[in-house]
């Protein structure tokens, strides 16, 4: 009897260990792949045109209201000499 459990208990622990072992390779070979693949890099890539966009549009717009801050000065000097 003693001898069966023993034998049950090496067949368990086998599979779980073989189970283990499986699953760690495929893991494994997922993370591989992950970093193959290119999806990282087009991240990063938009991310920069982002910054660039965002930066482009913040100067365009401190741009536009310094110019139009000097139309209402010019406007209202012009005013003024009237």
């Amino acid at each position: 009897m003693n001898l069966a459990k023993i034998h049950e208990g090496l067949h368990l622990k086998t599979f779980w260990e073989k189970r283990i072992h499986s699953e760690s390779q495929h893991a494994e070979s997922e993370e591989q792949r992950r970093n193959r693949s290119a999806l990282k890099k087009l991240r990063g890539e938009w991310v920069v045109r982002l910054d660039n966009r965002t930066k482009h549009l913040k100067k365009l717009d401190s741009t536009r209201k310094v110019r139009a801050e000097s139309a209402d000065q010019t406007m209202t000097s012009q005013s003024q000499q009237k």
